[in-house]
């Protein structure tokens, strides 16, 4: 109710004379700074562009300046005209200084800046000293791809470090549980933004990595401007996930952001939901393939069975395996035909062998002393064994041996003739020699 109307109260006129009891409405309140601000004067201001985004076609240009020292930003507002004089080199990182007007937008309550010149001063610092902390790092090898860990294929329980109540925890735990359902979470939520994002997701960090059924650790934050994602590029955080044993996959903004979290960490996901994509396997997928795979196995195996079974049936269709013993009965006519001729000609060469023993015996008998003995001659001996052959052997009164066919004798000398060449032996005589 205003002054004037029935009922109405007196508003103070001032801020320092409102109570509990007689308050400003809020309308009041963002009337009076509008009209202070409005009272300032057009100033020279100087930061660094950290989140510029080109919108062609559009009335209105938006970025946002970053003091280059205090952690203090302001949106600005310029008409693209202003842009253009600007020149070549107008992005995020870059150190201007804007001449510029404080506007205060009642309905949001926010203070902005309307900028009419824009100069460059060159390369912002903020970004500079994180390219040259890059290169700092990736000489050390904290970047190198050979201390990257593989991710587990099916991990039991991931840990999760996210932001208090923020959509980038959903995005994980939702997308992860419904293409893995059996998937676990240890989550901490901290801070990802201001001056307590390092020392709090260190911290998360390091005791998820401590407990031993966590199998992966996710560190997910959705987007952002370059601003707010300072402090995962901060040496810190850096040096930490670097000591991480567990796979690290850093899930911080979308696919144009790239703190130097993602290039330590053992995987980069463009997004906490691609995130949840890469960490678990698909349920369904998982389980369709297996499915195609038995089937193949089973295709396979059953044309291997097809394959082999006509082999078999060719093999046992052969005459010989219908009536094995066919080529067996060929050997044994011949085995039976050579053992036909062998006994023929063992029974040719024993006659034969046979015929010519009773010759040679013949033969023997014949030429044998014995024969001679048979007609009815003797051999005399000496008591030596010295065979007699002339009376020039013996004396009167030697004993002779006798040796006949049959037999032998003793006798002894009672005289004897010497031989003359009358009595000399004949060549009819067998015993002459």
């Amino acid at each position: 109710m205003n002054a004037g109307q029935p009922g109405a109260r007196t508003l103070a006129p001032k801020a320092a004379m409102t109570t509990r009891e007689n308050p400003w409405p809020l309308r009041l309140l963002t009337e009076n700074i509008k009209t202070y601000v409005e009272k300032m004067s057009t100033l020279w201001v100087e930061g660094q562009i950290v989140e510029y985004k080109p919108r062609p076609g559009t009335r209105m240009a938006f970025f946002v300046l970053r003091d280059v020292q205090a952690d203090t930003s302001m949106t600005v507002t310029a008409f693209p005209s202003v842009l253009d004089r600007t020149g070549p080199g107008f992005e995020e990182g870059a150190r201007v200084v804007i001449r510029a007007t404080p506007v205060f937008w009642e309905k949001r309550g926010t203070l902005n800046l309307r900028a009419e010149e824009i100069h460059l001063q060159g390369l912002g610092d903020l970004l500079a000293q994180i390219e040259m902390l890059r290169r700092k790092l990736s000489a050390e090898g904290l970047f190198a791809p050979e201390r990257k860990v593989p991710l587990p294929f099916a991990p039991k329980v991931i840990g999760l470090v996210c932001g208090r109540n923020a959509k980038a925890k959903d995005d994980v735990v939702v997308n992860a549980s419904a293409r893995w359902p059996a998937i676990s979470f240890e989550i901490r939520e901290v801070a990802v933004q201001g001056v307590h994002a390092v020392r709090e997701v260190c911290a998360a960090m390091t005791e998820l990595d401590g407990l031993s059924h966590v199998d992966v650790i996710v560190v997910a934050r959705g987007g952002g401007s370059v601003e707010d994602l300072l402090p995962f590029s901060d040496e810190t955080m850096v040096r930490n996930a670097a000591t991480i044993r567990k796979p690290l996959v850093s899930a911080i903004g979308h696919e144009a952001d790239a703190p130097l979290l993602d290039l330590v960490a053992d995987f980069r996901a463009s997004t906490p939901t691609d995130a949840a994509r890469r960490v678990v396997p698909d349920l369904a997928q998982e389980t369709a393939g297996l499915t195609q795979a038995a089937s193949r196995m089973r295709s396979a195996v059953a044309r291997v069975v097809g394959r082999e079974r006509e082999r078999l049936s060719l093999v046992t269709s052969r005459p010989v395996m219908v009536e094995p013993r066919a080529i067996v009965e060929r050997h044994v006519q011949v085995v039976d035909g050579l053992r036909g001729r062998l006994s023929v000609a063992l029974s040719r060469m024993l006659s034969r062998e046979q015929t010519g023993l009773a010759r040679a015996i013949g033969t023997l008998r014949a030429l044998s002393p014995q024969a001679t003995l048979d007609r009815g001659y003797a051999l005399l001996r000496t008591p030596g064994g010295d065979l007699i052959r002339s009376t020039d052997q013996i004396a009167k009164g030697d004993l002779l041996e006798g040796v006949l066919a049959s037999g032998r004798l003793v006798a002894q000398v009672f005289g004897f003739t010497p031989a003359t060449s009358d009595t000399s032996a004949s060549e009819d005589d067998p015993l002459a020699n």
